[in-house]
């Protein structure tokens, strides 16, 4: 009698015909499968073992028939007969229906899977491994991290919220790491470098830490690729503390969330001409946006070996003193000039247009791109060049921005009049009234002047540049800062840095440095999709990706995992990234 002790058992499911006899198709390695036979109006099951004779003929024998179908299906034999078989095999793991009680465990595998490809392919692992020699943590920062960014990607936060998010989700190395050590980690990113002659590289707001060497390693190795930093843009924003604020980072200043009764961080980001992010700058909440800009471009120089830039940057970045330091260093820049604050752009530039009419382009305007005709368009754009004192301007005109300004005002007018007729002292809180009103002689009445006066900058914006490039091109430049704005509302919705209640500076700034983290693997995401023609809004990618998870189900000793069907752009984001989708059964443990 052969030994079937250690042999694995082949469960299926075959048509049964009355009167016939069906079996399954032998092959190579399967000796034994289950048959069924019809004897008149029964059908009884039969274990058969099929070998292949010294002649090559196929040889069946019976080794042993169960019964009748319709009875052992019934009163269970079939079902122990079944679950008892499967204990000793290393593939196959038996559920009774109503009977067994396994473990069951479900948890996302989508997103962890699509970014830890990013996050290893972007080279972060080697550039931690390497700045981490020498240290002896005696835990996974590379891992403390990763889950820091990914949470920070999926679902935002502060990191005591992603210990806890991170047990729906399936990350490997995760199986030991403590709160306490994820915040050790963000210590480590935002602790002052220990290098030699490390702080002349500092800026006048903030030392040079770690993360700095993590940025200058990412851009290093992204240099030799066909990398664009021949053009730099530059913006910053404000993020507010829900605690303390840390020792020095965390101060009162110009807050852009209208939250001045908290503490805030001035944050600023640097991105390259195709959108790579580069740095982050990270500041005391009380630094004036015009002071920053200097710094940045010098540190560009010293710390990624830029030797020539054009700086491109708002309006909120532009003084006396910064126009001056980067006309001394002959670094080119396009900026944003205030139309209504500077004299000269007011009084020499902007009043000496001629009035826009219905003509299209404006009179003295060159068409650079028409109205829109479908709502993915580009939205219309005129330019025009003004020399004033040996000063370039590029006055842009947006036609269809200029009816929306013309709107928005003749509905502020209008809700003026209505509430002058109730009293006038509630008004002049608001700003958007009160720039529209002058004092009477017993109460506020409206300015008419200031009203006209106001349809002058209806669709426009200024630039002030230094370059050689055509208007049209300065133009199309400045409009890509708007990717910067885009990244930051991305770091304040999308990503949701806050809440923020670390009490250090160490851990803020390296809290906050995983949303630059986030927003670099975003960014190789969108070029992975852009590249294979993927076309899909974030809320619906990850929704996909987070409906793919797997289940682990444990009985008796083993476990086997089964994975979920892929759902909308799910396996197309997959093939974009160039990962291979898990196999839906893997194996029994």
């Amino acid at each position: 009698m052969p030994n079937y002790k250690n042999m694995n058992i082949l469960l299926l499911t075959v048509p049964i015909n009355d009167g016939m006899v069906q079996s399954a198709k032998v092959s190579e390695g399967q000796p034994l499968f289950v048959r069924v036979k019809s004897v008149g109006t029964y059908q009884y099951l039969q274990i058969v073992e099929s070998r292949r004779s010294k002649e090559g003929k196929i040889q069946q024998k019976v080794l042993a028939t169960l019964g009748r179908a319709d009875q052992i299906g019934q009163d269970g034999t079939l079902d122990a007969l079944i679950e008892s078989l499967s204990r000793f095999s290393t593939q196959c793991l038996a559920l009774v229906a109503g009977k067994s009680q396994p473990q069951t465990e479900a948890r996302k595998i989508g997103p962890v899977l699509i970014f830890e490809r990013l996050w290893r392919s972007a080279g972060i692992p080697e550039i931690l491994a390497k700045l981490l020699e020498g240290r002896k943590f005696e835990f996974d920062i590379e891992r403390a991290l990763f889950l820091t960014v990914l949470h920070r990607i999926c679902h935002g936060g502060s990191d005591r919220d992603a210990d806890a998010w991170r047990e729906g989700y399936r990350i490997e190395g995760m199986e030991n790491l403590s709160l306490h050590q994820v915040y050790r980690a963000m210590a480590w990113v935002g602790e002052e470098s220990a290098e030699d002659d490390a702080q002349l590289g500092r800026t006048p707001f903030a030392p040079r830490c770690v993360k700095d060497q993590i940025e200058e390693a990412l851009f290093s190795r992204r240099r030799d690729l066909f990398m664009n930093a021949s053009l730099v843009f530059f913006d910053t924003t404000s993020l507010y503390f829900e605690g303390a604020g840390g020792q020095s980072i965390g101060a009162r200043g110009h807050n852009k969330d209208h939250r001045p009764d908290l503490k805030q961080m001035v944050l600023g980001v640097v991105l390259d001409g195709e959108g790579q992010p580069i740095c982050c700058e990270l500041w005391p909440g009380n630094t004036a946006d015009v002071k920053t800009l200097i710094p940045v471009v010098d540190r560009l120089r010293t710390r990624f070996g830029i030797a020539q830039v054009c700086v491109v940057a708002d309006r909120g970045m532009i003084s006396k003193e910064t126009m001056a330091a980067l006309e001394e260093r002959q670094w080119q820049y396009i900026l944003g000039a205030r139309m209504r604050a500077v004299n000269e752009v007011r009084d020499e530039v902007v009043a000496k247009l001629q009035p826009a009419g219905q003509d299209s382009p404006r009179a003295g305007f060159t068409l650079v791109q028409p109205e829109r005709q479908h709502q993915k368009d580009p939205s219309p754009l005129q330019v025009t060049e003004v020399a004033v004192g040996g000063h370039r301007y590029i006055v842009c005109y947006n036609p269809e921005q200029a009816r929306k300004d013309a709107h928005d005002r003749e509905a502020i007018v209008g809700s003026l009049q209505e509430q002058l007729k109730q009293g006038d002292k509630t008004l002049v809180g608001n700003k958007g009234y009160r720039k529209y009103l002058k004092a009477g002689e017993n109460h506020f009445q409206i300015d008419s002047e200031r009203v006209q006066g106001a349809a002058a900058y209806d669709g426009l914006w200024v630039l002030r540049t230094n370059t050689q490039l055509a208007a049209v091109e300065v133009a199309r430049q400045y409009k890509l800062l708007w990717r910067v704005e885009r990244i930051f509302r991305d770091s304040k919705t999308l990503l949701r840095t806050r809440p923020i209640f670390h009490k250090w500076d160490e851990t803020i700034r390296g809290h906050t440095f995983c949303s630059f983290l986030a927003l670099v693997l975003l960014r190789e995401l969108d070029q992975h999709l852009s590249d294979a023609g993927v076309d899909v809004e974030w809320s619906d990618l990850l929704r996909d990706l987070e409906a793919l998870q797997v289940v682990r189900v444990e009985h008796e000793g083993k476990s086997i995992r089964l994975r979920s069907q892929c759902q909308g752009c799910c396996g197309r984001v997959f093939q974009a990234v160039g990962v291979a989708i898990p196999p839906l059964v893997m194996g029994v443990n």
